[in-house]
């Protein structure tokens, strides 16, 4: 089933009730494991806990990961050439802390084959804790309660706060729990069996295949109160230390025993348990990693903040965390007056942005964020198209620390320039360290529009929050340098009229349409950054002299320079039909045959894993938005007819194989009027992972489509767009949507935006710098301040045009030699089993 009718009804709600706060699983089953310990993860953007019980058995695949803790290995080419990327990166599963094993009468509590009379698993949305609640009947017909909760800390970086109590309902038992930390990335399960510690075989990160150790044990310490493991890794030498406090509360007979070795560190409590009593553990834990502090080191900073977090009872750190959440929705709750479904999904992708990028703090928002192994950690430019829009307008420190981060990564983009023969800096399109590492050169290295990205959220972060310090301290050095790259990639070209700027041999966000001629989001985005760097940098010169005099003593800035990039944006070339009336992705896009999606089956999507690239390649198909992405980001460098007709053109090319086309797409039909089709959109988007629309949810959360549900709602339906310096609203409030609400911050303002389909209603929640906040409505300019909400009527939501475009494309139009377009799919081979 595709991800458009399985987005119909994408969850089973006798299994999965809707709850606008919670999402809750009523009944534990094995088919889903792997997409159920995702869903269910906890994290806060540095550390991330998958959702495997606590028993360890059953699980798809265990998972502990810190941001940024990974292994290097040689990338090896089949046939190499000079500039390939060398140094994989892959993120390592941290020392599994989750561990804490039950048994009663010597029966061990495994999920998948208990007899459970009650069963409840919820994470709840107001505090980011993970609740578990069952009571199971052993075999010996003894009544069991067994409660648990786990909570990564948003307010402490490095700390966990887990808890597991056992009740007696019937009769009396000896009952032990083993609380473990366990090296799962090198040690074995302690049955010994692979496939009896379910998940080292299905391991996507071992699928990829370390060739020796990768955790070296430097540590390992257990006594009644602490225990402690430490390791380095082999390659790239990053450390790592996890420790656990425990609390023990039992009014019966016990006793703890306590071992340690190199990857196995675990307290066990025995206790003659009495009906009705309760046996109450709770386990503190801390993280702590480095790129080359001694594991010594760490392991003393995982007591300071044990310590510390001793000196504190569980309830206040869960009120802390409390306290914690209610700041977050305060500032980025976005509320729809409809159904529960609707807002629990909306709701469950917000969390799902802030659990991966709180306390990301120094380090980037991977793919996956804390919840898998997925693309092996590694950030992409996808953070800064889809996450930093949600951070910059409702937590923009953290916006900022993402743009931070990407300055902390110029020196080893500086020296991929040079190595791809360009001035100016290059950012890696995936990476860990800064290193990149793409092995895939034509849909990674290639897209080279990841500058102007960065430029891009750069940008937009300082026009929302006129933070021009940052701007002259950190930015201007992402803007000079992307800025330099395009004039060193680009060239110029004249052909009987006035000279063109031409970028060739890059790939665009389609990765089904690799190494071209100005690829139109490339082109559209270069200028961008561009005409961005010239106009910054002329405006500091004009009125900040002294910190335009340190720009150029540390970039060597030139008039002539900026006058070149101006040149540049301004005579950018830029792909145009006439006769088709659309701007084509790239210069021979129109060339290629168009594949006809409207005959393709089902079971042949994505087509990535079912045709070779160089047969994707060929035709007229897309894996994601590329010209309809630029419409979006650059909307005032494009007609409304255009805006139409290219969508029109793409929407039924575009397979939508990737988790990032379906928000933006959403957010372009709703703006030309296709109100079904935003819809469509929307929901595809909004059930992504909790309806595992792309069957890969197992490998952890789509970050970048959580961020594009926030954009769908703000810039598509909402209308907000924040060009040049403006704070404008276009609404397209679905028609079955009565009224929508949410926060945004503007200048340190903290306004509420109020949508119902006939008026549009602004109120100053928090004053800014500036008293009053100006508002652009459909051309008409509004004063906000503090004395009393201003309402603006709405007299439509836009133009309105029933019904789905449908996958069947758009072919006879006549290309510009006076060839005519046509459609076709190829066969696929088909291979005979073996007898």
């Amino acid at each position: 089933m595709n991800p458009r009718e399985q987005s119909k009804n994408p969850m089973d709600r006798g299994r999965f009730p809707a709850d606008p706060w919670r999402l809750v699983e009523t009944q534990h089953r094995a088919d889903d494991l792997g997409t159920t310990e995702t869903l269910f993860s906890v994290g806060n953007g540095y550390l991330g806990m998958r959702g495997n019980p606590e028993e360890g058995r059953d699980a798809y695949a265990h998972g502990t990961f810190i941001n940024g803790f990974h292994e290097t290995w040689p990338i090896r080419h089949a046939e190499s050439a000079f500039g390939f990327a060398r140094t994989g990166q892959t993120i390592v599963n941290a020392p599994d802390a989750k561990l804490m094993k039950l048994y009663v009468d010597d029966e061990p509590l495994i999920l998948g084959t208990a007899d459970l009379e009650h069963y409840e698993r919820s994470l709840d949305f107001r505090d980011g804790v993970l609740r578990r609640s069952l009571i199971w009947r052993t075999p010996s017909g003894k009544r069991v309660q067994v409660e648990s909760t786990r909570m990564v800390s948003m307010s402490q970086r490095h700390l966990a706060v887990l808890t597991f109590e056992v009740t007696m309902l019937d009769g009396d038992a000896p009952l032990v729990i083993s609380s473990q930390l366990q090296n799962r990335q090198d040690g074995e399960d302690e049955y010994h069996v692979p496939a009896a510690s379910m998940g080292e075989a299905t391991d996507p990160r071992k699928a990829g295949g370390f060739d020796q150790r990768v955790l070296l044990p430097r540590a390992a310490h257990a006594d009644e109160r602490r225990m402690l493991l430490g390791y380095q890794c082999a390659r790239s030498g990053m450390t790592i230390a996890v420790a656990a406090d425990h609390r023990l509360e039992t009014p019966d007979e016990h006793e703890v025993i306590v071992r340690a070795d190199d990857d196995l560190a675990k307290m066990v409590i025995r206790i003659e348990a009495r009906q009705g009593s309760t046996v109450r553990l709770e386990k503190l834990v801390t993280y702590h990693t480095s790129r080359g502090v001694p594991v010594r080191e760490l392991s003393e900073r995982c007591e300071r903040t044990l310590d510390r977090a001793g000196g504190h009872t569980v309830a206040e750190h869960l009120a802390e965390q409390q306290r914690w959440y209610d700041q977050f929705w305060e500032a980025a709750d976005v509320e729809v007056a409809t159904d529960d479904a609707t807002q629990q999904a909306i709701r469950f992708n917000l969390l799902t942005l802030a659990q991966a990028s709180a306390r990301a703090d120094r380090q980037g928002v991977p793919a996956k964020g804390v919840t898998g192994s997925g693309y092996e950690g590694h950030y992409f430019w996808d953070s800064e198209i889809y996450v930093a829009p949600f951070l910059t307008y409702t937590q923009p420190h953290l916006a900022r620390n993402l743009m931070h981060f990407r300055t902390r990564m110029l020196p080893a983009a500086r020296a991929r320039a040079r190595e791809m023969a360009q001035s100016g800096a290059l950012f890696p399109w995936r990476t860990i360290n800064g290193e990149e590492a793409s092995a895939y050169y034509a849909a990674g290295s290639a897209q080279m529009h990841i500058n102007a990205d960065i430029a891009y959220a750069l940008l937009q972060y300082v026009t929302a929050t006129d933070d021009i310090g940052f701007l002259v301290r950190d930015g201007m050095d992402l803007l000079v340098e992307t800025a330099r790259m395009w004039t060193e990639l680009g060239f110029w070209r004249t052909n009987g009229g006035d000279p063109t700027f031409h970028i060739h041999g890059v790939t665009g966000p389609d990765e089904y349409t690799t190494v071209v001629n100005n690829n139109l989001f490339t082109n559209v985005m270069a200028r961008f950054n561009l005409d961005a760097a010239a106009r910054v940098v002329e405006a500091i010169r004009e009125r900040r002299p002294e910190d335009y005099e340190r720009l150029v003593h540390r970039l060597g800035v030139k008039d002539d320079e900026v006058a070149e990039w101006r040149r540049c944006a301004d005579g950018m070339s830029i792909p145009f039909d006439e006769g088709l009336g659309i701007h084509p992705q790239d210069d021979f896009f129109l060339d290629r045959e168009v594949w006809d999606l409207s005959r393709t089956p089902d079971e042949l999507r994505p087509l990535l894993l079912h045709y070779h690239p160089l047969v994707i390649y060929r035709f007229q198909v897309l894996k994601q938005a590329d010209v309809v992405l630029a419409m979006f980001l650059q909307g005032d460098r494009f007609t409304p007819e255009q805006k139409r007709a290219n969508f029109e053109y793409y929407d039924p090319i575009t397979t939508g194989d990737s988790t990032l086309s379906a928000v933006v797409q959403a957010i372009i039909a709703a703006e030309v009027g296709y109100e079904d089709v935003a819809m469509d959109y929307f929901r595809q988007a909004l059930y992504v992972d909790l309806g595992n629309l792309h069957h890969n949810t197992v490998d952890g959360m789509h970050i970048a489509s959580a961020g594009g549900v926030w954009s769908a709602l703000v810039f598509g339906f909402a209308g907000m767009g924040d060009r040049r310096r403006r704070l404008r609203f276009d609404p397209r409030l679905p028609r079955d949507w009565p009224a929508m609400r949410f926060r945004i911050r503007w200048h340190g303002t903290r306004l509420l935006v109020e949508l119902t389909q006939d008026a549009i209603t602004f109120t100053m929640l928090e004053p800014g710098d500036k008293p009053e906040v100006s508002v652009n409505v459909r051309g008409d300019y509004y004063t906000v301040s503090a004395k009393e909400p201003v309402r603006v009527p709405l007299d439509h939501q836009g133009p309105r045009v029933p019904g789905l475009l449908g996958n069947r494309p758009q072919t006879g139009g006549i290309r510009a030699d006076g060839t005519r377009i046509t459609a076709g799919v190829p066969e696929p081979m088909v291979f005979d089993e073996e007898p």
